[in-house]
C-alpha cells in the first residue's frame, strides 16, 4: 500500500513539473512593450493590423539577417524561433481581421499597409533555403503568409466596394445599428 501511495505522489509530482516545464517554454512572439502597445491600440482596427504589420515585418527582418550567417546549430534553433514567431503573429493577425471584418470595421489603411508589407515577408521566407534545423516552421510560415496575403487582399476588395457604398461608415471601428426612420 505504501509502495502503490509513493508512486502514486512520485508520478504526480513528475506530471505537474513536466506541465510547469512545459510552460516554461512557451514562446511569446510579442515584448511586453509590444503588447502594451496593442493594448493601448484597443479596438482601433487599423491602429492594431498596423502594429502587428510592424511586428511581423521586425521578425521578417531578423531572419532575412540571419540568411547569410554561417551554418549552424545555434543559428538554425534561432532561424527556428523567429520562424515560429512570425508564424504565430500572422496567425493572431488574421484572426484580427477576421473579428473586425466582422464588425464592418474601416481598416482600409492598415490593410493597405498589409498588402504592401506581406509579399515582403514572403519573399524573404522563400529566399531561405531550408535547412533540417527549420524547414518545416519555414514552409509554416510561407503558408501562413500567403493566407494571410489572401485574406488581406480579399478584404482590402471588399472593404472598398462597401464603403463605397455606405460613405456614411467610413472611418468606424465597428458597425451601429441605423436609427429606425418612423413611418
Amino acid at each position: 500500500m505504501r509502495r502503490c501511495r509513493f508512486a502514486f505522489f512520485l508520478l504526480l509530482g513528475l506530471s505537474l513539473a513536466a506541465g510547469l516545464a512545459a510552460q516554461k517554454e512557451q514562446r511569446q512572439p510579442l515584448t511586453e512593450e509590444q503588447i502594451d502597445k496593442i493594448r493601448e491600440a484597443g479596438i482601433d482596427p487599423d491602429q492594431r493590423i498596423q502594429l502587428y504589420t510592424k511586428f511581423v515585418d521586425e521578425h521578417a527582418d531578423t531572419i532575412k539577417g540571419l540568411i547569410n550567417r554561417r551554418q549552424s546549430v545555434a543559428r538554425g534553433k534561432r532561424i527556428d524561433d523567429e520562424l515560429l514567431d512570425l508564424t504565430s503573429l500572422m496567425d493572431e493577425l488574421g484572426s484580427n481581421l477576421d473579428q473586425y471584418s466582422e464588425r464592418k470595421a474601416d481598416m482600409r489603411k492598415g490593410l493597405q499597409k498589409l498588402n504592401d508589407a506581406a509579399p515582403r515577408w514572403l519573399n524573404i521566407l522563400r529566399t531561405l533555403a531550408g535547412e533540417p534545423y527549420f524547414d518545416e516552421a519555414r514552409k509554416e510560415a510561407i503558408e501562413a503568409g500567403e493566407d494571410l496575403l489572401g485574406d488581406a487582399k480579399r478584404l482590402l476588395e471588399e472593404q472598398t466596394a462597401y464603403f463605397a457604398e455606405h460613405k456614411d461608415e467610413k472611418g468606424q471601428e465597428r458597425a451601429e445599428p441605423k436609427p429606425s426612420t418612423p413611418n
